[in-house]
């Protein structure tokens, strides 16, 4: 994708908007918030140190959590400053708000090489509803716009979209950071003209949050290999039993059109040929949204095609993984979005870390270029240690979904063409 690149750019002594992603974990220890996975913020160190180099003046905004348009102490980008600083291993100022009359005050002592973290966008509903003065105040900070937080591309808010084209209205420039250089590298040109074999696999619960993806890639896969929730969605089409099983019966129609497609392309779709299972039992309790806690008892292995009546799938069976590790073994290029299973749950996360193992040992031994579509199966991968093992990981979630269904992600749009 022909996006202007932040290495690109002449910044000296300029104003520069950098859009990151420090939506991060946190959690109270002494009173006190505190940043618990620094991933996000190391991700995103590579573009703020290009721009001290080349003497920008750098003024970062960012959200965290869904603070709804108000002030939530719990959710002040504050925390984050002093942990950018250790980081950096510089001095990181910090605005108590994104925009006002006190922040351009702050911005009057920046200095090149200087770095400004701005208080929480979605502090203000504005943000969200992408509103054109509250991307004109932000606009007022800079001279120049970078957005690196791809994991927020595909939604066009102030700070992702909004700002973009305000300041590109006026002449000034708006450039992709190196992560997101990074992301639409590998989700998008890296996937059009794939190394063969071209391995896909996709977990998760449902097949409709990967129908898109499975249409999209059905013109370049090789072999798409079904796991997690959604394979019960399949097997529901194809007339087999499936117990308790999380499924979506309204969706069996499109199960069968995707196998359908996939044998007129002569495409593999692999499905689960046994299964891991557990008995879903009522604890009495409700979460948050009131509905039921379930707990997984009596975990046992399923050799057949149809699950008992009381049986719900859990995770892929151990012919299943032998079956998948041959195909990703042979694979040139892997894309891997979504668990094999409940991962989360010791008890039922062996599928996922034998398809992670398989993926790491293809990269290694064999020279595949595996590419990981964000969410659960980045923390699968980190979890089993195998996170620096692969080619590359993708930061976003939702966003790494609309992109490989091949929407162009506001985010992205707003940026300047080469």
């Amino acid at each position: 994708m022909a996006k202007l690149i932040v290495s690109e750019l002449n910044v000296r002594g300029r104003r520069v908007l950098v859009r990151v992603d420090f939506n991060v974990p946190m959690e109270e220890k002494d009173g006190q918030m505190v940043v618990t996975d620094t991933t996000r913020i190391k991700e995103t160190l590579p573009t703020l140190d290009l721009l001290i180099e080349k003497g920008a003046k750098l003024i970062l905004a960012s959200h965290l959590g869904r603070p709804k348009g108000k002030r939530e102490t719990s959710m002040s980008l504050r925390p984050v400053a002093a942990k950018l600083a250790d980081m950096l291993c510089r001095p990181v100022a910090f605005a108590d708000d994104c925009i006002g009359e006190k922040v351009e005050q702050t911005l009057q002592a920046l200095q090149p090489g200087d770095v400004l973290l701005l208080e929480n966008v979605r502090f203000y509903a504005e943000e969200e509803a992408n509103d054109p003065g509250f991307s004109e105040k932000l606009a007022n900070l800079a001279d120049v716009y970078v957005n690196d937080a791809f994991g927020s591309a595909h939604r066009a808010h102030a700070s992702t979209e909004g700002v973009a084209r305000v300041i590109a209205r006026r002449g000034g420039a708006c450039a992709a950071g190196l992560l997101m250089e990074r992301e639409l590298r590998f989700l998008g040109d890296e996937l059009e003209h794939p190394a063969r074999p071209f391995a896909v696999i996709l977990g998760g619960a449902k097949v409709s949050d990967k129908i898109n993806v499975i249409d999209r890639l059905l013109e370049k896969a090789d072999s798409i290999l079904i796991g997690g929730a959604m394979a019960y969605t399949f097997r529901l089409a194809q007339g087999l039993k499936v117990g308790k099983s999380l499924v979506e019966p309204d969706k069996t129609e499109v199960a069968k059109s995707a196998l359908s497609k996939a044998g007129a392309r002569g495409v593999k779709i692999l499905l689960p040929v046994d299964d891991i299972i557990a008995t879903p039992t009522d604890t009495g309790k409700v979460n948050k949204k009131g509905k039921p806690v379930l707990e997984m008892q009596n975990r046992r292995a399923n050799a057949s095609l149809n699950l008992p009546d009381d049986g719900a799938g859990v995770d892929i069976g151990p012919a299943t993984v032998a079956a998948y590790s041959e195909v990703i073994r042979s694979a040139k290029t892997i894309l891997w979005n979504g668990p094999m299973g409940i991962f989360e749950d010791p008890r039922f996360a062996e599928g996922t870390i034998a398809v992670a193992r398989a993926v790491a040992e293809a990269t290694k031994k064999s020279g595949a270029k595996s590419i990981i579509g964000g969410g659960d199966s980045v923390k699968a991968l980190n979890a089993a240690g195998l996170g620096d093992q692969v080619t590359f990981m993708s930061t976003g979630g939702g966003a790494s979904l609309e992109f490989l269904e091949g929407k162009l992600l506001p985010g992205v749009a707003a940026l300047s063409d080469r």
